[in-house]
């Protein structure tokens, strides 16, 4: 039973890997989809106070995001890139299956106008992000400088917030600022210098990276701090405002993918996806 519960999380960090690689889907949503928003959220909060329980719970969701971006991300790409439109109509489908979830937290309680302003607020945000998305042509050249490294430091920083927020995806906002491209690219040079034993050159391309890794790390640890102390100060307003980006989501990620012709055929496939994906959600909620 243990082994089959680690693997069922291995999963689930394999599916918030993909989902930060891929511009207007976003990994905090899918960790809440799949309920274990609350449970990572705390572990990293508790890294140092509680060491070994927390490693030992963000150990699996961990190596499956390391495997996602790393392993799964070029079929992730060929299937965007061929078969967009169901695609993105399962992610969404993952996406919605969390709504009913969510909504058992607020739905008993009293609704005020801050709730709905924070719910509103969110959702235009979002969906005003998908909008400016901008030229995903523009690109930033990575250099290894004193300055080259602050920036993506701060890059990082910028990044890991909206990784976990839910509802903002960390690489649309990558795109945004032109760093997304870039920063893929680097990734994927480390990976091919790795695999041939280049270990000169994966080194060098490492280099690059450790800012971001390191602004990603601590941001990562700041930013769920914040989204703790939230939940304890007014965790349903919190709800409200999750509940606006998640709903949002979907609306993002279609502006995002910019479908402009849709077969029958595409759109039938494109359906039983969006099912199988509500289903899939609802089984990793359980």
């Amino acid at each position: 039973m243990g082994n089959l519960n680690f693997i069922k999380e291995l999963f689930k960090g394999i599916i918030i890997g993909i989902a930060n690689i891929i511009p207007g889907v976003s990994g905090g949503t899918l960790a809440v989809s799949m309920g274990i928003y609350d449970k990572i959220i705390s572990a990293v909060t508790h890294l140092f106070k509680k060491p070994k329980e927390s490693i030992r719970t963000l150990i699996p969701y961990g190596i499956g995001a390391v495997a996602g971006i790393i392993g799964l991300s070029f079929i992730i790409e060929w299937l965007f890139l061929n078969y967009p439109l169901p695609t993105n109509l399962f992610f969404i489908g993952l996406i919605l299956g969390s709504v009913p979830m969510l909504y058992k937290n607020v739905k008993n309680k009293k609704i005020n106008i801050k709730y709905i302003i924070a719910f509103v607020l969110m959702f235009v945000l979002v969906v005003g992000l998908s909008l400016v998305n901008g030229d995903q042509n523009i690109q930033v050249d990575l250099e290894l400088s004193l300055i080259g490294s602050i920036k993506m430091f701060v890059v990082g920083i910028i990044a890991s917030a909206t990784m976990v927020i839910p509802g903002v995806s960390g690489s649309m906002v990558l795109t945004i600022m032109g760093y997304y491209l870039p920063i893929i690219e680097t990734i994927n040079q480390v990976i091919k210098h790795l695999v041939t034993f280049n270990f000169v050159e994966c080194i060098q391309s490492a280099i690059m990276l450790i800012p971001f890794a390191i602004g990603v790390g601590l941001g990562i640890f700041l930013i769920a701090k914040l989204i703790e102390f939230l939940f304890q100060k007014a965790k349903t307003l919190v709800y409200w405002a999750i509940l606006g980006l998640v709903i949002s989501s979907p609306v993002a990620i279609l502006i995002v993918a910019q479908i402009e012709q849709v077969s029958i055929l595409s759109l039938v496939i494109g359906c039983i996806c969006l099912m199988f994906g509500l289903k899939v959600a609802t089984m990793l909620s359980e």
